[in-house]
């Protein structure tokens, strides 16, 4: 074992660093696969809980409806009020103990992270759909639309680009929250170097190596969905179409100060 630290982390990286990528790979294929099915989760919730209700006109719907949503806000506020570690000593050994579910640690894994990441996902889609201004959701009634096909074709699109820095930090949560799935025995990063640590007594030297894997994961996810969300942002110029004759067809546009007062019909191309 060599006396510096660098040449102890050195060391460690080439005698485990296999095992090291390998335990990276099983972290981020758990948090990747897990928030895309939380995201899923979290949309279908956040639907529900905002379909508006009339007592009066459908005293029925309204009592059904009323249940789910219930059970959905139970779910919701159990899931957020526990911590994911108690959730999966729970998930995964009491399925088997109360209902003779013998659940396969990957299978425990991908369920106990995703149904966790839907119910913070619930809460920032409802809170999204909120944020619309509700004549958008009036307006698509007024033609006729269900409030599923408002949901899908008019709020969800622009609801999506406000909670997109949430869906990437689930992500990014996510994968530093992997780590308490060791407790179920997989085998990803931090019990990867929990055993390369106590293999060679170097707790330190390893745990350095997790933590700036940790970083790079992370911040290379940040900057992808930094770059995905400039792009949903689109270009800060664009031409304005119109199928206004008496308009132009392109361009941006502005009242030309000087002949404001002489004709307020008058307009110009910036520049002009």
């Amino acid at each position: 074992m060599p006396a510096t630290f660098w040449g102890r982390v050195a060391y460690i990286l080439e005698r485990n660093g296999e095992s090291f990528l390998r335990g990276a790979g099983n972290t981020m294929l758990i948090a990747l696969v897990s928030t895309f099915i939380g995201c899923i989760i979290g949309f279908a919730v956040g639907i529900v809980q905002t379909i508006p209700t009339d007592r009066k006109k459908n005293p029925i719907k309204w009592v059904l409806i009323g249940i789910v949503k219930f059970i959905l806000n139970v779910y919701v506020e159990v899931f957020r009020g526990t911590p994911m570690m108690a959730q999966a000593m729970f998930i995964y050994f009491g399925s088997a103990a109360l209902f003779n579910i013998n659940m396969g640690m990957w299978q425990a894994a991908f369920f106990i992270v995703s149904i966790n990441t839907g119910a913070y996902m619930a809460e920032t889609v409802r809170g999204g759909i909120l944020s619309i201004d509700p004549g958008q959701t009036e307006g698509a009634k007024a033609i006729g639309m269900t409030h599923f096909q408002t949901m899908i074709n008019v709020i969800l699109p622009q609801a999506l680009r406000n909670i997109m820095p949430q869906i990437g930090n689930n992500l990014i949560i996510n994968i530093k929250d992997t780590c308490v799935l060791s407790v179920i025995g997989i085998v990803e990063l931090f019990y990867t170097t929990k055993g390369v640590a106590g293999a060679l007594y170097t707790y330190f030297e390893a745990f350095t190596i997790a933590m700036v894997i940790y970083f790079v994961l992370t911040f290379a996810c940040s900057r992808i969905l930094r770059v995905w969300e400039n792009k949903m942002d689109g270009p800060d110029n664009f031409d304005l179409a119109t199928t206004d004759t008496l308009a132009h067809t392109s361009g941006m546009y502005k009242f030309n100060d000087k002949n404001m007062v002489g004709d307020l019909n008058s307009d110009s191309r910036e520049g002009r």
